[in-house]
Protein backbone atom coordinates (compact mmCIF):
# COMPACT_ATOMS: atom_id res chain seq x y z
CA UNK A 1 0.00 0.00 0.00
CA UNK A 2 1.09 3.92 -0.98
CA UNK A 3 0.15 6.47 1.59
CA UNK A 4 -0.63 8.95 -0.94
CA UNK A 5 -3.32 5.97 -2.06
CA UNK A 6 -5.00 6.31 1.13
CA UNK A 7 -8.38 8.53 1.64
CA UNK A 8 -9.37 7.44 4.89
CA UNK A 9 -7.65 5.96 8.07
CA UNK A 10 -8.94 4.96 11.51
CA UNK A 11 -6.85 4.97 15.08
CA UNK A 12 -7.41 2.91 17.22
CA UNK A 13 -5.77 4.56 20.14
CA UNK A 14 -6.04 8.22 18.43
CA UNK A 15 -5.91 9.78 21.85
CA UNK A 16 -2.12 8.58 22.25
CA UNK A 17 0.93 11.39 22.24
CA UNK A 18 2.38 9.31 19.49
CA UNK A 19 -0.81 8.73 17.77
CA UNK A 20 -2.08 11.95 17.98
CA UNK A 21 0.81 13.68 16.07
CA UNK A 22 0.37 10.52 13.28
CA UNK A 23 -3.02 11.67 13.10
CA UNK A 24 -2.23 15.26 12.68
CA UNK A 25 0.19 14.22 9.56
CA UNK A 26 -2.54 12.57 8.29
CA UNK A 27 -5.01 15.31 8.68
CA UNK A 28 -2.73 18.40 7.21
CA UNK A 29 -2.49 16.07 4.02
CA UNK A 30 -6.38 16.41 3.72
CA UNK A 31 -7.44 12.89 4.67
CA UNK A 32 -10.49 11.91 6.12
CA UNK A 33 -9.13 10.99 9.92
CA UNK A 34 -11.12 8.81 12.18
CA UNK A 35 -10.54 6.87 15.62
CA UNK A 36 -11.20 5.68 19.21
CA UNK A 37 -9.82 5.93 22.67
CA UNK A 38 -10.58 4.81 25.70
CA UNK A 39 -11.25 8.55 27.39
CA UNK A 40 -11.84 11.85 26.01
CA UNK A 41 -8.71 14.17 27.09
CA UNK A 42 -7.80 17.70 26.90
CA UNK A 43 -5.79 16.62 23.55
CA UNK A 44 -8.42 14.44 21.78
CA UNK A 45 -10.94 17.40 22.03
CA UNK A 46 -8.25 19.08 19.94
CA UNK A 47 -8.01 16.76 17.89
CA UNK A 48 -11.63 16.74 17.20
CA UNK A 49 -11.32 20.02 16.80
CA UNK A 50 -9.26 20.00 13.80
CA UNK A 51 -11.62 18.08 11.99
CA UNK A 52 -11.41 14.21 12.98
CA UNK A 53 -14.09 12.35 13.94
CA UNK A 54 -13.79 10.49 17.77
CA UNK A 55 -15.34 8.15 19.67
CA UNK A 56 -15.18 6.42 23.04
CA UNK A 57 -16.75 3.38 23.10
CA UNK A 58 -15.76 -0.16 21.81
CA UNK A 59 -18.03 -0.63 18.87
CA UNK A 60 -17.52 -1.25 15.90
CA UNK A 61 -21.14 -0.07 14.55
CA UNK A 62 -19.36 3.75 14.76
CA UNK A 63 -16.51 2.54 12.33
CA UNK A 64 -16.74 4.47 8.92
CA UNK A 65 -17.48 3.01 5.85
CA UNK A 66 -14.50 3.00 2.93
CA UNK A 67 -10.97 2.79 5.64
CA UNK A 68 -8.12 2.23 3.68
CA UNK A 69 -6.00 2.10 6.66
CA UNK A 70 -5.83 1.14 10.23
CA UNK A 71 -3.33 2.15 12.83
CA UNK A 72 -3.14 0.94 16.25
CA UNK A 73 -0.63 1.26 19.01
CA UNK A 74 0.71 -1.49 21.53
CA UNK A 75 -0.84 -0.18 24.55
CA UNK A 76 -3.83 -1.15 23.47
CA UNK A 77 -5.14 -4.83 24.86
CA UNK A 78 -5.70 -8.03 21.92
CA UNK A 79 -9.18 -8.16 23.55
CA UNK A 80 -10.48 -5.22 21.57
CA UNK A 81 -13.13 -5.26 19.80
CA UNK A 82 -12.53 -2.97 17.15
CA UNK A 83 -9.32 -3.83 16.66
CA UNK A 84 -10.23 -7.87 16.09
CA UNK A 85 -13.05 -6.80 13.68
CA UNK A 86 -10.10 -5.28 11.50
CA UNK A 87 -7.87 -8.35 12.11
CA UNK A 88 -10.74 -10.70 11.09
CA UNK A 89 -12.26 -8.82 8.39
CA UNK A 90 -8.56 -8.46 6.59
CA UNK A 91 -8.21 -4.41 6.42
CA UNK A 92 -5.08 -3.27 6.30
CA UNK A 93 -3.89 -2.77 9.65
CA UNK A 94 -0.34 -1.42 10.81
CA UNK A 95 1.27 -0.35 14.36
CA UNK A 96 2.36 3.03 14.50
CA UNK A 97 5.88 2.59 14.38
CA UNK A 98 5.35 0.66 11.23
CA UNK A 99 3.39 3.54 9.19
CA UNK A 100 6.12 5.75 11.05
CA UNK A 101 8.68 4.07 9.39
CA UNK A 102 7.17 4.18 5.98
CA UNK A 103 7.31 7.94 6.49
CA UNK A 104 10.78 7.87 7.84
CA UNK A 105 12.03 6.39 4.59
CA UNK A 106 10.45 8.74 2.23
CA UNK A 107 12.52 11.25 3.94
CA UNK A 108 15.28 12.32 5.65
CA UNK A 109 14.68 11.26 9.00
CA UNK A 110 16.72 12.23 12.57
CA UNK A 111 16.10 9.25 15.03
CA UNK A 112 16.09 10.29 18.79
CA UNK A 113 16.60 7.44 20.99
CA UNK A 114 16.78 6.67 24.49
CA UNK A 115 15.23 5.42 27.58
CA UNK A 116 15.15 9.46 28.79
CA UNK A 117 14.86 12.70 26.77
CA UNK A 118 13.53 11.75 23.55
CA UNK A 119 10.49 14.58 23.97
CA UNK A 120 12.94 17.59 25.07
CA UNK A 121 15.49 16.71 22.87
CA UNK A 122 13.65 16.34 19.54
CA UNK A 123 11.34 19.68 20.93
CA UNK A 124 14.99 21.32 21.36
CA UNK A 125 16.08 19.80 18.10
CA UNK A 126 13.28 20.79 15.81
CA UNK A 127 13.25 24.64 17.46
CA UNK A 128 17.14 24.54 16.64
CA UNK A 129 16.31 23.93 13.07
CA UNK A 130 13.10 26.26 12.04
CA UNK A 131 15.18 29.36 13.60
CA UNK A 132 18.27 28.25 11.29
CA UNK A 133 16.55 28.10 8.24
CA UNK A 134 15.80 24.11 8.00
CA UNK A 135 12.11 24.19 7.16
CA UNK A 136 11.83 20.39 9.45
CA UNK A 137 8.79 18.44 9.88
CA UNK A 138 8.77 16.53 12.93
CA UNK A 139 6.48 13.67 15.49
CA UNK A 140 7.20 14.63 18.87
CA UNK A 141 6.40 12.55 22.27
CA UNK A 142 4.51 15.35 23.90
CA UNK A 143 2.97 19.20 23.18
CA UNK A 144 6.41 21.41 22.32
CA UNK A 145 5.32 24.90 23.71
CA UNK A 146 6.54 27.02 21.00
CA UNK A 147 4.10 25.11 18.17
CA UNK A 148 1.15 24.17 20.84
CA UNK A 149 1.39 20.88 19.01
CA UNK A 150 3.47 17.55 18.90
CA UNK A 151 3.30 17.29 15.29
CA UNK A 152 5.38 20.14 13.25
CA UNK A 153 4.55 19.68 9.50
CA UNK A 154 7.70 21.44 7.58
CA UNK A 155 8.16 21.69 3.37
CA UNK A 156 11.81 20.38 3.55
CA UNK A 157 13.09 16.54 3.25
CA UNK A 158 14.24 16.54 7.11
CA UNK A 159 12.12 14.89 9.40
CA UNK A 160 12.97 14.53 13.31
CA UNK A 161 11.28 11.56 14.60
CA UNK A 162 11.62 10.23 18.19
CA UNK A 163 12.81 6.45 18.54
CA UNK A 164 10.71 4.80 20.79
CA UNK A 165 12.26 1.79 22.28
CA UNK A 166 9.11 0.25 23.70
CA UNK A 167 7.93 -3.10 21.75
CA UNK A 168 10.83 -2.62 19.58
CA UNK A 169 9.27 0.12 17.69
CA UNK A 170 12.39 2.16 16.62
CA UNK A 171 13.61 -1.07 14.61
CA UNK A 172 11.02 0.23 11.65
CA UNK A 173 13.03 3.30 11.17
CA UNK A 174 16.07 4.34 8.92
CA UNK A 175 17.61 7.22 10.16
CA UNK A 176 19.85 9.65 8.44
CA UNK A 177 21.06 10.94 11.67
CA UNK A 178 20.74 8.77 14.90
CA UNK A 179 20.92 10.03 18.31
CA UNK A 180 21.53 7.74 21.14
CA UNK A 181 20.63 9.89 24.64
CA UNK A 182 20.61 7.17 27.46
CA UNK A 183 20.28 3.09 27.80
CA UNK A 184 18.98 2.55 30.92
CA UNK A 185 17.49 -0.38 32.20
CA UNK A 186 13.77 0.21 31.20
CA UNK A 187 10.41 -2.01 29.65
CA UNK A 188 11.87 -4.92 31.04
CA UNK A 189 8.19 -6.76 30.52
CA UNK A 190 9.39 -6.30 27.15
CA UNK A 191 13.00 -7.05 26.67
CA UNK A 192 13.34 -9.54 30.10
CA UNK A 193 16.76 -8.13 30.95
CA UNK A 194 18.76 -4.79 30.41
CA UNK A 195 21.21 -7.06 27.68
CA UNK A 196 18.81 -7.67 25.37
CA UNK A 197 17.46 -4.20 25.53
CA UNK A 198 20.94 -2.73 24.69
CA UNK A 199 21.27 -5.23 21.59
CA UNK A 200 18.33 -3.14 20.35
CA UNK A 201 20.05 -0.36 20.82
CA UNK A 202 22.57 -1.16 18.74
CA UNK A 203 20.10 -2.43 16.08
CA UNK A 204 18.72 0.70 15.58
CA UNK A 205 22.13 2.10 15.28
CA UNK A 206 22.17 -0.31 12.57
CA UNK A 207 19.99 0.82 10.60
CA UNK A 208 21.47 4.14 9.89
CA UNK A 209 21.52 4.94 6.36
CA UNK A 210 25.12 4.61 4.99
CA UNK A 211 26.50 7.95 5.04
CA UNK A 212 24.90 9.07 7.84
CA UNK A 213 25.63 10.21 11.31
CA UNK A 214 25.37 8.54 14.83
CA UNK A 215 25.93 10.68 18.21
CA UNK A 216 25.75 8.77 20.98
CA UNK A 217 26.39 10.33 24.70
CA UNK A 218 29.66 9.60 25.91
CA UNK A 219 30.27 7.06 28.21
CA UNK A 220 27.98 4.93 26.71
CA UNK A 221 29.55 1.63 25.85
CA UNK A 222 28.47 0.85 22.30
CA UNK A 223 29.90 -1.39 19.75
CA UNK A 224 29.50 0.61 16.92
CA UNK A 225 32.18 0.30 13.98
CA UNK A 226 30.36 0.97 10.73
CA UNK A 227 32.86 2.23 8.20
CA UNK A 228 30.19 4.45 6.67
CA UNK A 229 28.75 6.50 9.34
CA UNK A 230 29.94 9.47 10.62
CA UNK A 231 30.53 9.28 14.62
CA UNK A 232 30.46 11.49 17.25
CA UNK A 233 29.84 11.70 20.87
CA UNK A 234 28.19 14.52 22.93
CA UNK A 235 28.00 15.38 26.77
CA UNK A 236 29.15 17.62 29.61
CA UNK A 237 33.11 18.13 30.36
CA UNK A 238 33.52 15.52 27.72
CA UNK A 239 32.91 14.06 24.59
CA UNK A 240 33.58 16.16 20.75
CA UNK A 241 30.53 17.63 20.92
CA UNK A 242 30.23 19.16 24.83
CA UNK A 243 28.89 21.79 26.87
CA UNK A 244 31.33 23.80 29.72
CA UNK A 245 31.37 25.57 32.88
CA UNK A 246 27.58 25.18 33.13
CA UNK A 247 26.23 27.47 35.64
CA UNK A 248 23.00 29.26 36.86
CA UNK A 249 22.35 32.89 35.89
CA UNK A 250 19.12 35.03 36.96
CA UNK A 251 17.26 31.66 37.31
CA UNK A 252 18.60 30.34 33.39
CA UNK A 253 21.16 27.88 33.11
CA UNK A 254 24.03 28.91 30.82
CA UNK A 255 27.04 27.11 29.18
CA UNK A 256 29.80 26.92 26.43
CA UNK A 257 29.72 25.00 23.96
CA UNK A 258 32.66 23.36 22.12
CA UNK A 259 33.23 21.22 18.78
CA UNK A 260 35.28 20.75 16.26
CA UNK A 261 33.00 22.69 13.45
CA UNK A 262 32.32 25.75 16.54
CA UNK A 263 32.49 26.84 19.65
CA UNK A 264 29.84 29.15 20.98
CA UNK A 265 29.86 31.03 23.88
CA UNK A 266 27.34 32.05 26.71
CA UNK A 267 24.38 30.04 25.83
CA UNK A 268 21.58 31.13 27.48
CA UNK A 269 19.06 28.35 27.91
CA UNK A 270 15.65 27.99 29.31
CA UNK A 271 15.04 24.55 30.82
CA UNK A 272 16.70 23.77 34.21
CA UNK A 273 18.94 20.74 35.00
CA UNK A 274 21.91 19.66 33.46
CA UNK A 275 20.27 16.65 31.73
CA UNK A 276 18.48 19.21 29.31
CA UNK A 277 21.64 21.08 28.76
CA UNK A 278 23.08 17.22 27.87
CA UNK A 279 19.98 17.30 25.55
CA UNK A 280 20.31 20.69 24.36
CA UNK A 281 24.49 19.02 23.43
CA UNK A 282 23.06 16.78 21.43
CA UNK A 283 20.80 18.67 19.60
CA UNK A 284 23.49 21.04 18.68
CA UNK A 285 25.31 18.81 17.28
CA UNK A 286 22.99 17.49 15.15
CA UNK A 287 22.44 20.81 14.15
CA UNK A 288 25.75 22.04 13.13
CA UNK A 289 26.01 19.48 10.34
CA UNK A 290 23.22 20.94 8.90
CA UNK A 291 24.87 24.34 8.87
CA UNK A 292 23.06 25.77 11.96
CA UNK A 293 25.43 28.59 12.87
CA UNK A 294 25.94 30.26 16.56
CA UNK A 295 24.01 32.79 16.57
CA UNK A 296 20.72 30.96 15.77
CA UNK A 297 21.68 27.93 18.18
CA UNK A 298 21.76 30.76 20.69
CA UNK A 299 18.68 32.55 19.87
CA UNK A 300 16.99 29.10 19.44
CA UNK A 301 17.86 27.96 23.32
CA UNK A 302 17.08 31.46 24.36
CA UNK A 303 13.62 31.20 22.92
CA UNK A 304 12.46 27.61 23.62
CA UNK A 305 9.43 26.82 25.53
CA UNK A 306 9.53 24.01 26.56
CA UNK A 307 7.41 20.97 26.31
CA UNK A 308 3.81 20.58 29.15
CA UNK A 309 4.58 18.43 31.60
CA UNK A 310 8.61 18.48 31.05
CA UNK A 311 9.69 20.88 34.23
CA UNK A 312 6.40 22.08 33.24
CA UNK A 313 6.46 25.62 35.92
CA UNK A 314 2.78 25.73 36.62
CA UNK A 315 2.63 28.27 39.19
CA UNK A 316 5.23 30.93 40.45
CA UNK A 317 4.04 33.57 42.76
CA UNK A 318 4.38 34.74 46.24
CA UNK A 319 7.26 32.51 47.16
CA UNK A 320 6.11 29.30 46.06
CA UNK A 321 7.00 27.48 42.65
CA UNK A 322 4.44 24.63 41.46
CA UNK A 323 6.16 22.20 38.88
CA UNK A 324 4.88 19.40 37.01
CA UNK A 325 7.10 16.67 35.17
CA UNK A 326 6.18 13.08 33.57
CA UNK A 327 9.22 11.86 35.42
CA UNK A 328 8.54 7.53 35.76
CA UNK A 329 11.46 6.49 36.24
CA UNK A 330 14.55 6.39 38.66
CA UNK A 331 16.87 8.58 36.22
CA UNK A 332 14.10 10.60 35.78
CA UNK A 333 13.33 11.37 39.03
CA UNK A 334 17.10 12.10 39.73
CA UNK A 335 16.58 14.41 37.23
CA UNK A 336 13.94 16.50 38.10
CA UNK A 337 14.50 16.62 41.63
CA UNK A 338 18.16 17.45 41.06
CA UNK A 339 17.35 20.32 38.60
CA UNK A 340 15.16 21.33 41.28
CA UNK A 341 17.66 21.70 43.58
CA UNK A 342 19.79 23.23 41.45
CA UNK A 343 16.87 26.35 40.82
CA UNK A 344 16.61 26.32 45.20
CA UNK A 345 19.53 25.26 46.76
CA UNK A 346 19.83 25.53 50.21
CA UNK A 347 21.74 28.03 52.00
CA UNK A 348 24.82 25.66 52.41
CA UNK A 349 24.50 25.81 48.54
CA UNK A 350 24.73 29.94 48.34
CA UNK A 351 20.64 29.75 47.67
CA UNK A 352 17.80 31.43 50.39
CA UNK A 353 16.87 27.76 49.56
CA UNK A 354 13.14 25.79 49.61
CA UNK A 355 11.68 22.81 51.02
CA UNK A 356 10.81 20.67 47.82
CA UNK A 357 7.77 18.71 48.22
CA UNK A 358 7.08 15.85 45.65
CA UNK A 359 3.82 13.95 44.79
CA UNK A 360 4.91 11.06 42.94
CA UNK A 361 2.15 8.34 40.92
CA UNK A 362 3.98 5.31 40.12
CA UNK A 363 3.58 4.02 36.97
CA UNK A 364 2.88 0.51 35.39
CA UNK A 365 3.34 -2.56 38.35
CA UNK A 366 6.06 -4.04 36.39
CA UNK A 367 8.00 -1.12 36.92
CA UNK A 368 7.24 -0.12 40.04
CA UNK A 369 8.67 -3.66 41.01
CA UNK A 370 11.53 -3.90 38.76
CA UNK A 371 12.83 -0.57 39.90
CA UNK A 372 11.43 -0.24 43.88
CA UNK A 373 15.12 0.83 44.89
CA UNK A 374 16.07 3.15 42.70
CA UNK A 375 12.53 4.77 43.63
CA UNK A 376 13.20 4.67 47.01
CA UNK A 377 16.30 6.49 46.51
CA UNK A 378 15.11 9.05 43.87
CA UNK A 379 12.61 10.15 46.58
CA UNK A 380 14.27 10.30 49.65
CA UNK A 381 15.96 13.23 47.51
CA UNK A 382 12.77 15.27 48.91
CA UNK A 383 11.86 16.96 51.89
CA UNK A 384 8.84 15.35 51.84
CA UNK A 385 6.64 12.91 49.57
CA UNK A 386 3.13 12.51 48.97
CA UNK A 387 3.30 8.95 47.60
CA UNK A 388 0.27 8.22 45.37
CA UNK A 389 -1.25 4.26 44.25
CA UNK A 390 0.08 2.53 40.92
CA UNK A 391 -1.02 3.27 38.03
CA UNK A 392 -1.62 0.44 36.06
CA UNK A 393 -2.07 1.46 32.20
CA UNK A 394 -1.89 -1.30 29.85
CA UNK A 395 -1.13 -3.60 32.69
CA UNK A 396 -2.98 -5.79 35.54
CA UNK A 397 -2.12 -5.57 39.08
CA UNK A 398 0.60 -8.19 40.19
CA UNK A 399 0.79 -10.03 43.39
CA UNK A 400 2.36 -7.60 46.14
CA UNK A 401 2.94 -5.34 44.60
CA UNK A 402 1.66 -1.88 45.26
CA UNK A 403 3.12 1.51 46.51
CA UNK A 404 4.14 -0.14 50.06
CA UNK A 405 7.06 -1.71 48.30
CA UNK A 406 8.58 1.83 47.57
CA UNK A 407 7.17 3.55 50.67
CA UNK A 408 8.51 0.80 53.25
CA UNK A 409 12.29 1.37 51.28
CA UNK A 410 12.56 5.10 51.89
CA UNK A 411 14.26 6.07 55.04
CA UNK A 412 12.74 9.82 54.38
CA UNK A 413 10.91 10.19 57.51
CA UNK A 414 8.45 12.95 55.70
CA UNK A 415 6.28 10.45 54.24
CA UNK A 416 2.76 10.07 53.75
CA UNK A 417 0.98 7.22 51.07
CA UNK A 418 -2.10 8.87 49.77
CA UNK A 419 -4.68 7.94 46.92
CA UNK A 420 -6.50 10.08 44.44
CA UNK A 421 -9.72 10.75 47.12
CA UNK A 422 -7.12 11.86 49.85
CA UNK A 423 -4.60 13.88 47.91
CA UNK A 424 -5.92 17.10 48.21
CA UNK A 425 -6.82 17.41 51.83
CA UNK A 426 -3.53 15.72 52.49
CA UNK A 427 -1.71 18.31 50.05
CA UNK A 428 -3.92 21.23 51.53
CA UNK A 429 -2.52 19.90 55.49
CA UNK A 430 1.39 21.54 54.24
CA UNK A 431 3.18 24.46 54.16
CA UNK A 432 3.89 24.01 50.30
CA UNK A 433 7.54 26.26 49.15
CA UNK A 434 8.01 24.20 46.17
CA UNK A 435 6.11 21.34 44.33
CA UNK A 436 6.24 19.09 42.12
CA UNK A 437 4.05 16.49 40.60
CA UNK A 438 5.96 13.85 39.29
CA UNK A 439 4.40 10.86 36.88
CA UNK A 440 3.45 9.65 33.68
CA UNK A 441 -0.19 8.03 34.50
CA UNK A 442 -3.21 10.33 34.97
CA UNK A 443 -1.69 12.41 37.91
CA UNK A 444 -1.88 15.33 35.06
CA UNK A 445 -5.69 15.38 36.23
CA UNK A 446 -5.00 17.15 39.64
CA UNK A 447 -2.45 19.92 38.07
CA UNK A 448 -5.53 22.36 37.80
CA UNK A 449 -7.02 21.46 41.02
CA UNK A 450 -4.09 22.08 42.59
CA UNK A 451 -2.87 25.31 40.79
CA UNK A 452 -6.28 26.65 41.76
CA UNK A 453 -5.84 26.10 45.22
CA UNK A 454 -2.47 27.48 44.76
CA UNK A 455 -4.04 30.97 43.52
CA UNK A 456 -6.67 30.72 45.98
CA UNK A 457 -4.34 30.19 49.07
Amino acid sequence: MKLEDIKTIYFVGIGGIGMSALARHFNSRGIAVFGYDKTETTLTKTLASEGMKIHYDDDISQIPEGVDLVVYTPAIPKSHGELNYFWENDFPVKKRSEVLGIISRSMKAIGVAGTHGKTSTSSILTWLLKVGGVDCTAFLGGIAQNFESNFIEGKSDWVVIEADEYDRSFLQLNPDMAIVLSMDADHLDIYGDHASMHQSFYEYLDQTKPGGFVFIKDGLRVPFNKVNITYGQFGIDSGGYRAENVRVEDGFFVFDFKSSIENIDNIKFTLPGKHNVENATAAIAVAQQLGIKGDDVKTALASFKGIKRRFERIFDQDGIVYIDDYAHHPSELNAAIGAARMLFPTPSGGGTGKKITGIFQPHLYSRTNDFQDGFAAALDQLDEILLMDIYPARELPMPGVTSKIIFDKMKNPNKVLVTKATLMDTLKERNVEALLTLGAGDIDTFVLPIKEWLERK
